[in-house]
């Protein structure tokens, strides 16, 4: 476990949480973008530029990996450092208050729920400006998509994004303290600047990335079905029976989970052109199931909260 006494690990989240939602992301210093600046400083010099030639390219995945453990030790141990001086030197109460500060970048839900938001109310201006705005969410082509497919794109990235954003960090902060979380979220933004297949902006990142893909498949796996679940508390139990043919649909060991837990919750398909269709024989999404998907994933982090405020203040 974590070390951390339980009520000082739950004052922490429910900080966490409240200023996530208060105040949304830090506007300076945020460790995020520090973790994204060495991992493009570390990328350029880890895969090689023009397309993938074919075969293995073992060079360019012991770079990669070589550079994500060095990225990946050094958050680890800024959070450790953090941790135990704010443990050893302050009243648990304060320690709580600082570790809840400094979990808060690690995990971002307003943002996540601000921008799905943001989809539905400019599709319902038009369909050119839900596009646009879609395309801050999503890495896919949105040029193409029509009004539907829009939606589907928003209501599964906020489910996929929920697991990533919210429910991860927060697993592996119960689970190794602020180290663990500092880790994972290490792991994702790694994961999302260098898990591609094939060439990616002139550099072929089929074997500089693999690593960070299977890092990220590794941390992500258990919070993904932890995550479902949760979508679906109160969910008939056909949708529970279905939920794992649907979470294999999708080529990611993890996405499935949510974005099929979501899927089904709702009662609608959800998809991406040319890869997959999750529960077809749902309905077409409409704008009441983007509000219906906030809802969902709101009461889930109330709960959370909740339960914080529980494990804080009871003896």
């Amino acid at each position: 476990m974590s070390g951390l006494p339980w009520a000082v690990a739950a004052l922490a989240v429910l900080l966490a949480l409240g200023v996530d939602i208060a105040l949304g992301e830090p506007r300076r210093w945020h460790p995020v973008v520090g973790m994204g600046r060495y991992l493009g400083w570390a990328g350029r010099r880890v895969a090689p530029l023009g397309d993938c030639p074919p075969g293995r390219d073992m060079p360019a995945f012991w770079r990669g990996a070589a550079a994500w453990f060095v990225g990946g030790l050094a958050c680890v141990l800024i959070a450790w450092a953090v941790q135990d001086l704010a443990m050893r030197l302050l009243h648990p109460w304060l320690a709580a208050a600082v570790l809840g500060l400094a979990l808060k970048p690690l995990l971002a839900w307003r943002m996540l729920r601000d921008e799905t938001s943001a989809v539905e109310a400019a599709l319902a201006d038009s369909l050119g400006a839900g596009r646009a705005r879609l395309s801050r969410l999503v890495s896919r082509d949105t040029s193409v998509l029509t009004a539907s497919e829009v939606r589907e794109s928003a209501i599964e990235s906020l489910a996929e994004n929920f697991n990533d954003s919210v429910i991860a960090p927060l697993f592996w902060f119960l689970l190794l303290g602020l180290p663990g979380a500092a880790l994972y979220r290490f792991a994702n933004t790694a994961d999302a600047m260098w898990g591609y297949r094939g060439s990616r902006q002139g550099r072929c990142w089929e074997w500089a990335g693999k690593w960070t893909a299977r890092a990220d498949d590794l941390l992500s796996w258990l919070p993904a079905r932890l995550s479902a679940a949760l979508m679906l508390v109160g969910a008939p139990l056909a949708a529970w029976r279905a939920l794992p043919a649907q979470a294999r649909i999708t080529l990611s060991p993890n996405g499935g989970w949510p974005m099929g837990a979501m899927a089904l919750r709702l009662g609608v398909r959800l998809g991406k052109p040319g890869h997959y269709l999750l529960f077809p024989e749902g309905r077409v999404p409409q704008a009441a199931d983007t509000a219906a998907a906030l809802r969902c994933t709101g009461r889930i982090v109330l709960s959370i909260g909740l339960l914080a405020l529980l494990g804080g203040v009871l003896p």
